[in-house]
């Protein structure tokens, strides 16, 4: 994946605040059906935003960087407890 320019990210991050949270992560914490579902619904819908409960923001920055790597998604940044993700859709072959 080629990396965002700031303007893509910010564009991004706007479309992210319209969102819900489609996935919540709590106490169970990062579980690998946790991840496989993020991956998805980056599949789907290229952007997710997810909200953490009963996580401290030192893990919850931890679990950011996880999520990412597992699910090959893109890590655009948190507010709170909410986080966003991306994974671009691959172009159309032909």
């Amino acid at each position: 994946m080629e990396p965002l320019t700031g303007r893509e990210k910010t564009r991004l991050r706007g479309l992210g605040q319209r969102l819900q949270p489609a996935l919540k992560l709590g106490k169970s914490g990062l579980t690998p059906a946790f991840a496989g579902e993020l991956r998805r619904r980056l599949q789907a819908d290229e952007l997710v935003k997810l909200r953490f409960f009963d996580v401290d923001r030192h893990e919850q920055a931890e679990l950011c960087a996880r999520l990412a790597g597992e699910s090959g998604g893109l890590f655009l940044g948190s507010v709170g407890r909410t986080a966003l993700f991306y994974l671009p859709r691959p172009a159309p072959q032909g």
